[in-house]
């Protein structure tokens, strides 16, 4: 942990050198009162990709400026870079007339696991179709020296239906072919999960986690907090989606249920509350007896016909960001909500060789509760909640924009250290 410690402190730095260029007040106390800018006239576009999901800064930072974007631009990557989790997320697109191209590459620096990704979409008049390939391979924790893997390949199939600005259908096809060489995924190896998906979404294109839960689940961007943009109508979203594994086609049974609901709360003209409300269960999952090995009891997941990556988690940027112990089950609820309130706006102060733009903080409270029965959900004595304080700030280097994220949060019911997550992505 010292090295977080060290990146803590310098941005703390940062912040003291950002704080010494705010303007001085008049000097009779008085505050020049802030006129809100008129709203933009709305606009139709075409669907964007579930990957470009805008956070508040990118919201408030949109360029006022005319931007020349020059061939060379148009093969710029986009890059994410995650801590102290170590991952990277690249993707190099190209949009040829009404066609998408995108490769993406996800890789870990501490574990050494990498996903490749290739897409091709497809924007037509009344549907959206999306065809990928993967392959994702995972190793062991870098301290144990170990050279067990887990791998994944698949393809994916990805259809929507833009009935409006703020509703979509979706309908997704994928099938997995999963090999492992640990003991503990030995249920696993060489197996295959084919299913499908129904889903439906009303408000926002543009949150991440909304997105993967009607597309395409493994290679979506994790952010820390919730997209800020106009969310739907009464500033509300939803989300909702279906999913049957076929055991005609696969290895595996079952039915997944997911709902999400968010919901933005104007405090002022600056200030903002977005609360989140996630829950799923699996209805139906088929049981199966396992044959222990000696002194090593069958895990409560490998109970199920479940793959290990389909079942519900609630630690994670995504869920309950205080929590480091890696929780599974089939039933699962939690709840988040996120307080905003500017530093600073629309201005550039310098620090650290950078042009800082826009500065929020952030105040984070979550809570909820996982497990294997329906029972999960009324067992208020079990469930966990955590709390934290975090920031987002947006920054110029040179021509080039990037969005840094970071919270500290602690889980009330675990004696763990605090959790740090930093994040930060490019634009342009």
């Amino acid at each position: 942990m010292p090295w977080l410690l060290l990146g803590l402190v310098v941005l703390l730095g940062s912040a003291v050198a950002l704080r010494a260029q705010e303007p001085a007040l008049p000097k009779d106390g008085a505050t020049t009162p802030n006129v809100p800018p008129a709203p933009a006239e709305p606009t139709t576009v075409s669907p964007p990709s579930p990957e470009t999901a805008a956070t508040p800064i990118e919201n408030a930072l949109e360029p006022r400026e005319k931007v020349v974007v020059t061939e060379r631009d148009r093969f710029l990557p986009r890059l994410d870079l995650y801590f102290p989790e170590g991952d990277l997320d690249l993707r190099i697109n190209r949009l040829v007339n009404k066609v998408f191209f995108e490769g993406q590459v996800k890789y870990n620096f501490i574990d050494g696991d990498i996903t490749a990704f290739l897409r091709y979409r497809y924007y037509g008049a009344k549907r959206i179709s999306q065809f990928a390939v993967f392959d994702a391979i995972e190793f062991d924790d870098f301290e144990k020296f170990s050279e067990e893997f887990d791998r994944v390949r698949g393809l994916v199939t990805v259809f929507q239906w833009p009935h409006s600005v703020h509703h979509r259908t979706y309908l997704v096809a994928e099938a997995d072919r999963i090999a492992s060489s640990r003991r503990a995924l030995r249920f696993n190896n060489n197996t295959t999960n084919t299913y499908v998906r129904l889903g439906y979404q009303v408000g926002t294109g543009q949150d991440a986690r909304s997105n993967a839960i009607v597309g395409e689940t493994r290679a979506r961007s994790e952010r820390l907090f919730t997209a800020g943009r106009d969310i739907g109508p009464g500033q509300t979203g939803w989300t909702i989606a279906a999913t049957y594994s076929d055991p005609t086609l696969g290895d595996y049974e079952y039915i997944r249920l997911e709902t999400e609901a968010l919901k933005r709360f104007d405090v002022s003209a600056k200030t903002f509350v977005v609360g989140r409300v996630h829950a799923g269960s699996f209805p139906y999952r088929r049981s199966i007896e396992r044959q222990p090995l000696p002194g090593e009891p069958i895990d409560e997941v490998d109970r199920f016909s479940i793959p290990r990556a389909e079942y519900f988690r609630l630690d994670g940027r995504e869920n309950l960001k205080g929590v480091g112990e890696r929780l599974r089950g089939t039933h699962e609820i939690h709840t988040s909500w996120e307080y905003f309130f500017p530093w600073f706006q629309d201005q550039s102060r310098r620090a650290l060789r950078l042009d800082w733009e826009t500065w929020y903080w952030v105040l984070y409270v979550g809570a909820g509760n996982i497990g294997f029965t329906p029972q999960t959900y009324r067992e208020f004595g079990d469930y966990i909640g955590d709390a934290g304080v975090g920031f987002e700030a947006s920054f110029r280097l040179r021509k080039y924009r990037f969005f840094l994220s970071g919270i500290v949060a602690q889980a009330f019911e675990q004696a763990d250290n605090p959790e740090v997550r930093l994040s930060l992505k490019s634009y342009h």
